[in-house]
């Protein structure tokens, strides 16, 4: 689901840093977590690979998963369905979709 197959035999210091986001959230998955946090879960990885891991949150919350993604990226948090904007620990704005 996050692209990592051909990866499965690789110690996990010869992957590099949006390989190992891509297999922090495949653990979140197998293990069928009903709250999946991320913390720019995508800031490490090229524009088609963010896409690709952004396509399987949908999917989750379909499956009654609750999926929180930090970002400071508005691209990110626009395709989310609920975004909350926080500055110096204070709710600033919310909407939802």
């Amino acid at each position: 689901m996050v692209g990592m197959e051909d990866k499965i035999a690789y110690d996990v210091v010869e992957l590099s840093g949006g390989q190992k986001q891509r297999v922090a959230i495949a653990r979140a998955i197998i293990n069928d977590q009903d709250i999946i946090l991320t913390n720019e879960s995508t800031g490490a990885l090229d524009t088609k690979t963010t896409q690709n891991i952004m396509e399987l949150f949908p999917d989750l919350s379909a499956q009654g998963k609750t999926v929180v993604i930090v970002t400071p990226d508005l691209k990110i948090a626009h395709q989310c369905n609920r975004m909350v904007h926080i500055d110096d620990g204070k709710i600033i704005t919310q909407f939802s979709q």
